[in-house]
């Protein structure tokens, strides 16, 4: 067992002081503020729980300041995005999403939601091992640190029926037994484990949306979700109905069930999703990026939804700006200040974000849970004079700012490792736009 002195930590919703941990087996087995002990570990900075990125296509973070380069739309984008897909093996991908997972580290993030729909060779056939490209994705993980929800994704339609195109056959099994029996098959470790997702509404046919509720059972379901107005038309065209309803009424919508980017809804929808306590996956920083538009994320959690937060395609990493983004948006989209406190930010990308991935006992300083840290430096050029409270950590602090990071009481990051970071992430993503 290890103690530790935290000089002032995020305990029981607010700033402490002295607050004394004890670690064992990956666990905090005892919490004690305002202590005076005689021999423990300092621990100096503000201390946040481990934070949850509860969104991530690894493969995107080679996209970052080359999509940028001209104008265009959410599709042209998407062009891009296929040239990187159909670049990448079992080994490029290791490689590449153990860098980003570091990135993720280096920034407070202790688990992640990996929506994984690159499943097989660049022909659509498999690999001898059918889920190599999943393993890569939970080894690099295990390598960074951190924790992983595979959120195994369900992808069978370029668009409401028509057959997958080009680099999207490497996304489909053909169907959902198909899919279901090589997602069963996947084996991951103490540091992983396996969720569900469908791509969006536009690439699952109607028809099968049943067979997929039945599978999923209480494992965490995430979905794209009216990202695009595009997406709603086309649903309204095909179906008659909204992507929110027509989960909703193919039992898809519930208390596990994450709902990302959910920026185009009606009233009706918002209802439908905090009838059914269903979480909303914000990625703020993409969603500008792609000009997503701003998602109604207040209306949302005061109809009885969760707000949880992701980095999606990585544009940028750091959880810290996801945070205040939610509020800065808000305060955009409607011409006033003051939407959301920072400790619900905090309640966002901490126990709430932990639980959609099905992690429910991470995310808080408490007894009993994953003993995970993140220490941010409350005098740097940003956070000096800020007052050292959950203000300073959401509307102030950036990645930057953090100095360590514990994952499952293990320290994972220390001060000095984001230039052996900053290097491996250049030498990965060089190496795959290099390749023929």
């Amino acid at each position: 067992m290890t103690a530790y002195l935290l000089e002032r930590a995020w305990v029981d919703g607010a700033f402490r002081d002295d607050v004394l941990v004890e670690v064992e087996d990956g666990r905090f087995v005892s919490v004690t503020p305002d202590a005076d002990p005689r021999r423990a570990v300092p621990v100096r900075g503000l201390v946040v729980p481990g934070l949850a990125n509860t969104h991530s296509h690894a493969f995107h973070r080679a996209l970052r300041g080359r999509t940028q380069r001209e104008r265009g739309t959410f599709w042209t984008w998407r062009e891009q995005m296929y040239a990187v897909a159909e670049r990448l093996d079992p080994d490029t991908y290791l490689a590449l999403a153990r860098a980003t997972y570091r990135e993720m580290a280096a920034s407070g993030t202790t688990c992640v939601g990996e929506f994984h729909y690159l499943h097989h060779r660049p022909d659509g056939s498999p690999y001898p091992e059918p889920n190599a490209m999943g393993e890569a994705l939970v080894e690099a993980a295990r390598q960074a640190g951190i924790r992983l929800t595979l959120l195994d994704t369900l992808y069978l339609s370029s668009g409401f029926g028509a057959a997958p195109q080009g680099v999207q056959v490497r996304y489909s099994d053909g169907s959902v037994d198909a899919w279901t029996a090589r997602v069963d098959a996947l084996g991951v470790g103490p540091h992983a484990r396996v969720g569900a997702a469908v791509h969006s509404v536009r690439a699952v046919p109607a028809a099968d949306l049943p067979a997929v509720a039945a599978w999923v059972g209480e494992r965490p379901f995430h979905v794209h979700l009216s990202e695009q107005v595009a997406e709603n038309d086309g649903c309204l065209a095909a179906h008659g109905v909204t992507p929110a309803r027509l989960l909703a009424d193919h039992g898809l919508l519930r208390p596990t069930t994450s709902l990302v980017h959910a920026t185009h809804l009606t009233d009706d929808d918002v209802a439908l999703i905090g009838a059914a306590g269903a979480y909303a996956s914000f990625c703020p920083t993409t969603e500008r990026d792609l000009g997503d538009g701003v998602g109604p994320s207040r209306a949302l959690h005061d109809a009885g939804a969760r707000l949880t937060l992701g980095s999606d395609s990585h544009a940028v990493v750091d959880p810290f700006e996801e945070m205040r983004a939610v509020e800065l948006d808000e305060r955009l989209a409607t011409q006033q200040r003051g939407h959301w406190t920072a400790a619900e930010l905090l309640a966002a990308a901490t126990t709430d974000g932990h639980a959609s991935l099905g992690w429910d006992d991470a995310g808080a300083i408490a007894v009993g849970l994953r003993a995970d840290l993140v220490v941010v430096d409350p005098a740097s050029v940003r956070t000096a004079g800020t007052g050292r409270d959950e203000g300073t950590v959401v509307f102030a602090a950036a990645a930057e700012d953090v100095r360590r990071v514990m994952a499952d009481g293990r320290w994972v990051v220390e001060d000095g490792d984001r230039a052996g970071i900053g290097r491996e992430l250049d030498d990965v993503i060089t190496s795959i736009w290099e390749r023929p």
